[in-house]
């Protein structure tokens, strides 16, 4: 039948072409001509078969095919024209342009197709072919009424001249679909397969993805569907009821109507019935009333609903539908990085949640899709035997309705069956010695090694599990004690001489700050921490909140709620130390503008920034009677409206910046905005007791106040999920013109949105130029690799500069941190590689809410010391903020992001890193260039016998010689030494076994500190100094009691010991001995006693923290407070009188002090700090949150 129908009309075009050509058109009518094209397609199915891949056939990819005969090698197929313009070119050389290595050099037959599958010579078309040249096909030369066709090409090669072994790119072939026709009439059946590159725009993605057969539909038989009420459609799968009539209304979450709803027919193939008006209501005549036909209800960005019709013996009935929004999904577990052997097996797990729940997730390796077919993986992707070439990144991507999202990479590493876990030999570790230890060889400075606490391969079970039932690392598996000759004394000190791998130190990483006002830095007293939907936590009274990251929480979602409302909630996303410790971060919140009051009637117009000099950013446009109550009723009255907007243009406010500013695309990407002003808004009735909706609110955005024109095209309307931390696009804007006035016509983008359960939202561009910025933080401004600071929080403002001006920001687009680690940090921000000058950033680190220095830019400008070469720095026109002004803070310096610039060898290694490279960037070596930041030193010093760096909790390792001798409980032992007499003394504190049979007499560590004067009196100063807490070993099983000796390095002798304390040690024994009256000694306490014994003790999951609070009780003298100024008289435990000594009498330690050109006499700083400068002294102690004090001191 179809031979029959092309034959026929071919005979009328053959009839009518040339007295059509003359006319210019077509020699068919046009009834004819669609019919005859249709019968033309359909011969073209009919000869198809002989062209697919026949059942058992391997099918074409990126594999090397062997030609049936055996006499070649069969190339992939090639498609790299189209038969637009003259026709369709398919030449061998520009194929070899394109694919190069994919074609050998002499093809001796080439083999031709049409992208239906029809071989070329069965197409009846004139065409050209050469293994020489290629293929070609010219439009001029077919019959009037036809073009070339779409062809495809491949070409035969001698065997071995191909490249073998290619890497397969292509999923298996899907199962054959159901035949295409209707009952007993041809039509075609297609199977398809899966190009596993991630993006389809790789070349490599170009062969044939589908193939089809001949079929012959279904015998036709007759509709055995019956219906109840009413009869059978046409297609037979529904019922219909002409004489019948469905009403519908269709509301939003809060009641609104919803416009534009599509409602269908559920039935096999759903049928469009009508969309609802702009009252939200529907009609749908012919729908029949009986309690089973089912409708599904679509509205774009809201979840599907589904409405079965309710049974009525009436003519109409009606439904009532309130869709629910859909939500994006979001990732509630993330896959975990894991080091296996070659042959062992491994699990990786994600799951996400949403609105409506994703159902399916497809996994990665190094940007690759799995083929579900082969791995059959859902949630959790399983892989036995691993062979060496399964190393990499894996990663899990999700849908619903409303977006994509992908999961964290978790890498996996591999290690061959022999190869050793870890490396066995030490890394280089230098710690410092005390002052008067000073070594020929090393200086101050002893190598006691160090092993990388790196995850390994150990010993594993045999079950698959999401998590590692036991963690493994790297570390210290044999050490050896050595002796340290120094003036007067020995000290032990424990070396690693060997790493294995063992069970990981478990921790704890804890997140502390503090909630303060952005404008005047006061404390949001007793308000609520939320994560997710639950409340975990409140702040103090001095706006203090600590919390405990729970375990596997990838990205750290916090909002803090101010139970009084005097401030914006706010939503952040806080970095922390995954590998245990506390962090500290300062929140700042923005404080709620007083409320308008508005008339629901009428237009309203407020104004988004206000800044002297300049125009607002945006306006806002409240429509008359826009205003609904909760229950979607309309709202009718006064309305209480507060607005509070975040200006970019106030540097200053980067900080109160809700969340971090990244949203998620199309394809599951996290990826960063630039924004140009946030806004809180909140509309209550009258008396504020109701919380009102408004639907139809525009925004007109000022398009002067986006200088970077490229930003207007991409400019949208955001909204903030709570619960993620991401923003969520709510709308688009469009250009629009007004005149203000006669003289001055202004250009306005104008957007659209609701303000309906989210109430905080954002003007924001997506930017994809970004790079990382390296920083490192130190203890010192020596810059020494062992010397550098973990947990520190390092912030980049992005600013934009005011063109022609890269040190005067015009305003911030971007706020974001990260937290150092052993590594140092990768900050993220915006660069440019066309314009250096494009974005400009303020950087700055803190730690523990105190502010680390940057190294200075004036008057010497020292590369070395700033951490980058020339002259990639001066590209990057590094300033500290005190470059102009030595009354300025040292706390921050500005650069230019200037991106590096490809093959300058320069700019390859640091310390700006494209987007693309944060791996690398994350691994970069210590020499790599980065930027730097120190703590100022305060006359503190810490030795432990078994070296032990505070800030990473896995350097921890298990002997009874340790100070601390459990991670995960610090306690933390001070006690308050008075001094009489005109110097400031340095004291120590010698702490050694006591009553322990493991450790009697030997070494625990010794701590060094300064008195420091007292304001009022100057023949008084006082010292906090710290002491080894009694209590268990490591092996909890005997508990010991420190042997202390307090020492005075001078000419000292004991005045008197605080007598309860006395008291307290005489009963509980035994006793110390204290013959040397130039010093004190005391089995420590095991009980925490308090400031009236002159002791102070506090317990925490991290050292430093523990330190800081027991450090502050013992400057106020009290068992709760906390100060930074020295108080002296108050809870007192010792009390010494040094005198100053004759030149001829000075002590070692003494003598060190004046010989500052032979020894550094600058101790290690601990968490609080003292500054002590020669003149004018100023004592400044700083800590936890809490602005620094300074106080004039009188001179000497």
């Amino acid at each position: 039948m179809v031979k029959q129908l092309v034959s026929q009309y071919e005979t009328q075009i053959r009839a009518k072409g040339s007295e059509s050509r003359r006319e210019g058109r077509h020699p068919l009518p046009v009834g004819q001509r669609e019919k005859w094209e249709e019968a033309k397609f359909g011969e073209r199915i009919l000869k198809q078969s002989v062209s697919r891949i026949r059942p058992g056939q391997t099918p074409f990819s990126l594999t090397i095919k062997h030609s049936p005969d055996g006499q070649g090698i069969w190339t992939a197929w090639f498609n790299i024209d189209h038969p637009g313009g003259n026709g369709d070119y398919e030449r061998l050389d520009a194929i070899r342009f394109y694919y190069r290595d994919r074609v050998c050099p002499r093809p001796f037959r080439v083999e031709a197709r049409t992208t239906d599958w029809i071989p070329a010579g069965s197409t009846g078309q004139v065409v050209h072919s050469s293994a020489q040249e290629g293929f070609w096909c010219l439009n001029e030369e077919q019959p009037s009424v036809e073009t070339c066709l779409n062809y495809a090409i491949r070409f035969l090669c001698p065997a071995g001249s191909l490249p073998q072994g290619s890497k397969v790119l292509w999923s298996s072939w899907s199962k054959w679909s159901e035949c295409s026709a209707k009952c007993d009439q041809a039509g075609v059946q297609i199977r398809t397969r899966n190009c596993l590159v991630e993006s389809l725009q790789d070349p490599r993605c170009q062969e044939v993805s589908e193939e089809g057969r001949r079929c012959i539909g279904p015998p036709c038989s007759v509709c055995n569907m019956t219906c109840a009420v009413g009869r059978v459609n046409a297609e037979c799968d529904s019922c219909m009821c002409e004489d019948r009539l469905l009403y519908g209304k269709v509301s939003l979450p809060d009641g609104a109507p919803a416009a534009g709803v599509a409602v269908y027919l559920q039935a096999k193939t759903p049928k469009l019935l009508t969309v609802s008006d702009d009252d939200g209501t529907f009609r749908v005549p012919g729908v029949c009333l009986d309690g089973q036909t089912v409708l599904q209800v679509k509205k774009p960005k809201y979840k599907m609903a589904l409405v079965t019709v309710p049974h009525s013996s009436q003519g109409s009935a009606s439904v009532h539908v309130r869709l629910k929004k859909a939500n994006k999904p979001y990732m509630t577990k993330q896959p975990e990085s894991k080091v296996r052997r070659e042959g062992q097996g491994v699990s990786f797990c994600c799951e996400a949640a949403g609105d409506p729940a994703p159902e399916q997730y497809f996994w990665f390796h190094n940007d690759t899709l799995l083929d579900p077919s082969l791995y059959k993986y859902k949630a959790n992707l399983v892989l036995k035997s691993l062979k060496m070439d399964q190393a990499g990144r894996y990663f899990c991507k999700t849908s619903n309705e409303a977006g994509s999202v992908k999961s964290q990479a978790a890498t996996l590493s591999l290690i061959a069956k022999d190869d050793t876990p870890c490396n066995p030999t030490p890394d280089s570790y230098l710690i410092r010695l005390p002052h008067d230890c000073f070594q020929n060889a090393t200086g101050f400075y002893y190598n006691v090694g160090r092993c990388a606490s790196d995850t390994c391969a150990g010993t594993l079970d045999n079950s698959l599990r999401c998590k590692d039932a036991t963690a493994y690392c790297c570390g210290v598996s044999k050490m050896e004690t050595q002796e340290i000759v120094c003036a007067g004394y020995t000290l032990p000190i424990k070396v690693a001489t060997e790493c294995g791998c063992q069970k990981c130190v478990e921790t704890k990483a804890t997140v502390r700050g503090r909630v303060i006002a952005f404008d005047t830095g006061e404390p949001m007293r007793f308000g609520h921490v939320y994560l997710g939907n639950d409340r975990i936590s409140m702040t103090g009274y001095k706006g203090t909140f600590s919390i405990q990251v729970p375990i596997g929480t990838d990205r750290l979602v916090l909002t803090f709620v101010d139970r009084h409302q005097k401030f914006v909630n706010t939503t952040k996303v806080l970095p922390f130390n995954k590998n245990g410790g506390a962090v500290f971060h300062e929140i700042k919140m923005l404080r709620k503008s007083p409320p308008i009051t508005l008339e629901s009637t009428k237009t309203s117009m407020i104004s988004l920034g206000e800044m002297e000099g300049d125009d607002p950013i945006a306006t806002l446009e409240i429509p008359p009677d826009t205003f609904y109550r909760q229950n979607g009723e309309p709202y009718v009255g006064k309305v209480k409206a507060s607005v509070t907007f975040l200006d970019p243009r106030n540097v200053s406010s980067a900080a109160a910046a809700q969340s971090d500013l990244n949203f998620v695309d199309d394809e599951g990407d996290m990826l960063p905005l630039r924004t140009y002003g946030m806004f809180s808004m909140d509309f209550t009735d009258e008396t504020t007791t109701e919380a009102l909706n408004a639907g139809n609110v525009r925004v007109h955005l000022d398009s002067a106040q986006v200088k970077m024109p490229e930003h207007q095209k991409g400019m949208k309307l955001w909204s903030l999920n709570p619960h993620t931390g991401l923003w969520e696009e709510e709308g688009e804007f469009h250009l629009d013109q007004r005149r203000r006035s006669k003289r001055e016509e202004r250009t306005f983008l104008v957007g659209n949105m609701e303000i309906r359960e989210r109430r905080l939202f954002n003007l924001d561009v997506p930017e994809n130029r970004r790079c990382y910025i390296k920083i490192r933080t130190y203890r010192s401004e020596r810059y020494l690799p062992s010397e550098q600071v973990t947990g520190a929080v390092v912030s980049v403002i992005n600013l934009e500069p005011t063109p022609g001006y890269a040190t005067n920001p015009r305003a911030w687009g971007r706020f974001d941190s990260a937290v150092t680690s052993s590594n140092g940090a990768c900050v993220p921000a915006f660069c440019d590689d066309q314009n250096p000058d494009a974005y400009s950033a303020y950087v700055m680190a803190s730690l523990g809410g105190e502010e680390l220095e940057a190294v200075p830019s004036s008057p010497r400008f020292n590369p070395l010391a700033i951490g980058v070469p020339q002259p990639y720095l001066n590209k990057l026109k590094y300033r500290r903020t005190d470059h102009l002004d030595r009354n300025v803070k040292k706390t921050a310096f500005r650069i230019s992001v200037a991106k590096p610039t490809p093959n300058v060898a320069e700019e390859s290694n640091g310390p700006i890193y494209p987007y693309e490279k944060a791996r690398e960037c994350e691994v970069a070596s210590f020499f790599a260039a980065h930027f730097r930041f120190y703590r100022v030193e305060g006359d503190r010093y810490d030795y432990n016998t078994v070296p032990f760096n505070e800030d990473d909790p896995l350097s921890w390792t298990e002997d009874y010689l340790a100070w601390w001798p459990k991670p995960m409980e610090f306690r933390a032992c001070y006690m308050k030494v008075k001094i009489n007499g005109p110097l400031e003394v340095n004291v120590r504190s010698r702490n050694m076994g006591g009553t322990h049979p493991r450790t009697v007499g030997q070494l625990y560590g010794i701590r060094d500190v300064r008195s420091i004067r007292d304001l009022d009196r100057p023949n008084l100063s006082t010292a906090c100094l710290e002491f080894k807490c009694s209590g268990m070993l490591y092996d909890q099983e005997r508990v010991d009691r420190t042997l202390v000796k307090i020492i005075p390095q001078g000419n000292c002798y004991r005045e008197s010991v605080n007598s309860m304390l006395h008291e307290y040690l005489v009963n509980h024994l035994p006793v110390a001995v204290n013959n040397d009256s130039s010093q004190y000694t005391m089995l420590a306490p095991l009980d925490p006693l308090g400031h009236n014994y002159g002791i102070y003790t506090v317990t925490d999951q991290d050292a430093r923290t523990a330190k800081e609070i027991a450090l502050g009780r013992c400057f106020d003298g009290t068992s709760d407070g906390s100060s930074r100024i020295m108080k002296s008289n108050v809870g007192i435990a010792l009390t010494f009188s040094c005198q100053e000594r004759d030149a001829q009498q000075q002590s070692v330690f003494q003598s060190l002090r004046n010989l500052p050109s032979q020894y550094s006499a600058s101790p290690l700083r601990e968490r609080i700090a003292v500054k002590r400068p020669s003149r004018n002294r100023v004592v400044q102690i700083q800590g936890k949150g809490i602005p620094s004090v300074r106080i004039p001191q009188r001179a000497q």
